[in-house]
């Protein structure tokens, strides 16, 4: 299978390149988060980056995002990444967030990113599940 006939993007036909490389680039990103390296996760995000969290004004650039509770949580939270789709340079991820001795609490997420040209990461909102 060469490049053309990927199929990362779920979608038919030939794959947009950017959007494939942003699909895994948010991939990377939660593994990155996980393992607590920021740095790395950084060096995913566009210099324009723009955060938007529930009940937290927009974060915008890479430090400022990276400081927000998206990157550092404490405790640590880890991410389970249920499913990445990708089409036309945005990257949907479903997951939850889970928090050591939460006990069952999970908070389950939908992350809405936006792909920069480059394949960056160059925003993302989230929303979570709440019990209505």
């Amino acid at each position: 299978m060469n490049r053309q006939d990927d199929t990362s993007t779920g979608l038919p036909g030939p794959a947009d390149l950017v959007t494939a490389a942003g699909i895994d680039h948010v991939r990377l990103v939660y593994d990155y988060l996980d393992a607590g390296d920021l740095d790395s996760c950084a060096s995913l995000l566009h210099d324009g980056v723009v955060l938007e969290l529930p009940g937290a004004p927009p974060a915008r650039g890479r430090a400022a995002v990276l400081h927000t509770r998206f990157g550092r949580t404490l405790p640590r939270a880890r991410y389970e990444i249920d499913r990445v789709v990708g089409q036309d340079r945005s990257v949907v991820a479903t997951g939850r967030r889970v928090v050591p001795g939460a006990d069952g609490q999970d908070l389950r997420f939908v992350d809405l990113f936006t792909i920069a040209d480059d394949g960056m990461v160059l925003a993302c909102t989230r929303y979570y599940h709440v019990v209505p």
